[in-house]
């Protein structure tokens, strides 16, 4: 990476911390994919019963093989052919790992979701949520990170999933009703009363869409 896209993330990375602890929330730098597998993994001790939503983050720094291999409970949806229920299981997990769609430099996160099952995690049910986000996702202010999350993250994983939605055509949002849209719940992560509960890995990479 050019030494100044380096630094330059680096400052903002500390911009967004400090909004991040202003709201009651943690958030740790990471310099590469390494560091932030590294780090994410000093956050879950092992035993831990761990749930996940649709996180490629995750997987694209390691995390998932980890816990899969590792001495670990991972709630792993793919392997399970009851999805509720591992989806209800995920509630009462120890973690519950994420990304975002878009996080603002003042540390308020945005999620969209289809089945909902991510955004409701996120707000209320495990103990801890663990997100992983590359500096590739911080935008200036909430509306900024509202269309990236609608322009940018919605139709990349709506043409991810093999879904009939305008955007999946287009690229961009058109603000629909289709049967197939994955923008059912809009989650704006502001504030947590929990202090302790939700932590942020900033990656000083490209991470997820």
């Amino acid at each position: 990476m050019n030494e100044n896209i380096r630094k330059r993330n680096e400052l903002l990375a500390q911009k967004v911390i400090k909004g991040l602890e202003s709201r009651n929330m943690s958030g740790i730098y990471a310099v590469d994919k390494e560091e932030a597998l590294k780090k994410a993994l000093e956050l879950i001790p092992e035993g831990s019963t761990i749930g996940m939503g649709g996180c490629m983050s995750a997987r694209e720094i390691g995390l998932v093989d980890e816990l899969k291999n590792g001495n670990y409970d991972f709630i792993d949806r793919d392997l399970e052919t009851d999805k509720r229920a591992a989806m209800l299981k995920t509630y009462d997990a120890d973690i519950f790992l994420s990304s975002a769609n878009a996080l603002t430099e003042d540390g308020v996160i945005i999620n969209i979701d289809g089945n909902s099952n991510r955004v409701s995690a996120i707000a209320q049910g495990p103990k801890k949520v663990i997100f992983i986000v590359g500096m590739n996702k911080v935008c200036s202010d909430v509306d900024g990170a509202m269309k990236r999350a609608r322009n940018v993250a919605a139709p990349i994983n709506a043409q991810r999933f093999g879904l009939s939605t305008p955007c999946a055509k287009t690229g961009s949002c058109f603000n629909c009703k289709s049967p197939d849209t994955i923008c059912c719940q809009f989650l704006i992560t502001r504030f947590s009363r929990h202090e302790g509960r939700i932590t942020v890995i900033l990656v000083n990479d490209d991470l997820g869409f």
